[in-house]
């Protein structure tokens, strides 16, 4: 191991550290959606028996990632967080390759299940090794280049989806492998060591209890509109996920280990972004989900001519996030710059609300609802991550930045699941038309609950970080 250490350049810059992160970020983040197109795919190809079956594709990897979340945040506090990064990598390298090799969907979603694992792991480490690398004064800009450019490669997965499965429902999957790998060529040589911290061993019945909670609450959210939401396996993994996140809870404020800090809630801007990443995500989720069946299903669009139409959105992420949130923040704080944010998002689903139509009419219907959602998204999802993440003393980066990572996955599953219930099974064009307006509603009344949350919670946030994450830099 000491040889090893010694063959490594740990020389990298900000910006270089940054750039090796984000090639992992990346990674977990187009997964998310990349492979909701390939879905007949597969289904063709492995002779998946029904769409439920097909699924648990999606299913598996959305509750293994977000129920590992806080708990491999928490482990890696103490250890090597770069190291922890690389191996999160690796895994998920591996695992992608064995899933575009899968000869059945069973062994498909085993390898699913380990990609999860992977990405559960970088994401943490990943966006901890930013915050202990970046100077104090450039915490904010580099965690908003981390969350803009995983929010665009999450939108953009339905544009990289269809163009890869007109190649094979293969390459969704190895599309991976040459970015993993260079991730972890240059992370090994380049990427600077970030120690752990003398922190206690974590508490192995918290981290059951939270682990088991999220997971049956996820499991019910994905599960509700297959199996019933009145059936026994829903009302069983909802109800015993409220019961393992309240035990979890009362075990934090009671316990004298807490696998999560309580005095991190007590933090402003924490509390504050935990809410908004819960709420906007919802609403989030749901567009995405609800663009990609409006253009397939009423309005026949193929699955490479749905992504094209929806990329115009993601690709302003990143041009609000650079160019227009980072001088609204130093004028007027993270909660209002989010509350802006919310607003513009929830006005794109309006406008699909009002103008949406049975006969395609893409530039008049729905590129401006598009160009307004990504506004909303470059606006908002940096800076909430931004504020939240800023705020942690080093010793809770990795556990803390798991905290609003887990809260983001679970409203994904949240969003996705109240649009589904929403659309249901409409039997004829004008039905469609109906529950996809009320589903665009659902959606803008997710935005402003998210805005609500930015202009109340965190309206005393500054652009700067606040005094946990400073004071205590040489921890």
């Amino acid at each position: 191991m000491h040889l090893l250490s010694q063959l490594r350049r740990r020389d990298a810059a900000p910006g270089l550290v940054l750039a090796i992160i984000c090639a992992g970020v990346v990674l977990g983040s187009l997964d998310l959606f990349i492979v909701n197109v390939a879905l007949p795919s597969i289904g063709r190809d492995l002779h998946a028996r029904s769409l439920s079956d097909l699924s648990w594709i999606l299913d598996a990897y959305a509750i293994v990632y977000a129920s590992l979340l806080v708990l491999f945040g928490r482990l890696s506090e103490g250890r090597s967080r770069d190291l922890g990064f690389l191996v999160g990598v690796l895994v998920f390298t591996v695992a992608s390759a064995a899933c575009g090799a899968a000869s059945s969907l069973l062994m498909l979603i085993i390898f699913r299940i380990i990609q999860a694992t992977g990405a559960a792991l970088l994401t943490p480490t990943s966006l901890s090794v930013v915050l202990a690398t970046a100077p104090a004064e450039r915490r904010q800009s580099s965690v908003r280049a981390w969350t803009a450019l995983g929010g665009l490669a999450a939108a953009l997965g339905p544009v990289a989806g269809g163009l890869l499965v007109a190649l094979s429902w293969r390459w969704v999957f190895l599309v991976n492998v040459p970015i993993g790998v260079a991730a972890l060529l240059v992370g090994w040589r380049r990427l600077p060591s970030v120690p752990g911290h003398p922190v206690p061993r974590p508490d192995l019945v918290g981290a059951a209890l939270v682990t088991a909670g999220v997971a049956g609450l996820t499991l019910g959210l994905v599960q509700g509109n297959d199996w019933g939401w009145s059936s026994v396996g829903v009302v069983a993994s909802l109800a015993g996920g409220v019961v393992l996140v309240i035990a979890f809870g009362l075990r934090l404020w009671q316990g004298t280990n807490p696998l999560i800090d309580p005095a991190l809630f007590r933090v402003r801007t924490f509390s504050g972004a935990s809410l908004v990443s819960l709420t906007f995500m919802i609403a989030f989720g749901a567009m995405l989900l609800s663009l990609v069946l409006w253009m397939q299903e009423v309005w026949g669009y193929s699955a490479l001519r749905t992504g094209l139409s929806i990329a115009p959105g993601p690709l302003l992420v990143p041009v609000f996030a650079f160019g227009v949130a980072g001088r609204l923040i130093e004028r007027f704080g993270p909660g209002r710059v989010i509350a802006l944010g919310g607003i513009v998002y929830s006005l794109g689903a309006i406008w699909w609300t009002l103008r949406a139509g049975l006969h395609p009419n893409y530039p008049g219907e729905v590129l401006p609802g598009t160009m307004l959602t990504g506004a909303g998204v470059g606006l908002t999802l940096p800076t909430f991550m931004a504020a939240g993440t800023s705020s942690l003393p080093p010793a809770s980066f990795a556990t803390g930045s798991a905290v609003i990572n887990m809260l983001r996955q679970v409203g994904l599953a949240i969003g996705v699941a109240i649009l589904i219930a929403i659309i249901g099974t409409p039997h004829d064009p004008h039905a469609a038309l109906d529950v996809f307006r009320r589903g665009w509603e659902a959606v803008a009344v997710a935005a402003l609950m998210a805005a609500l949350a930015g202009a109340t919670v965190l309206h005393q946030a500054r652009s700067r970080s606040i005094a946990p994450a400073e004071t205590t830099e040489a921890a």
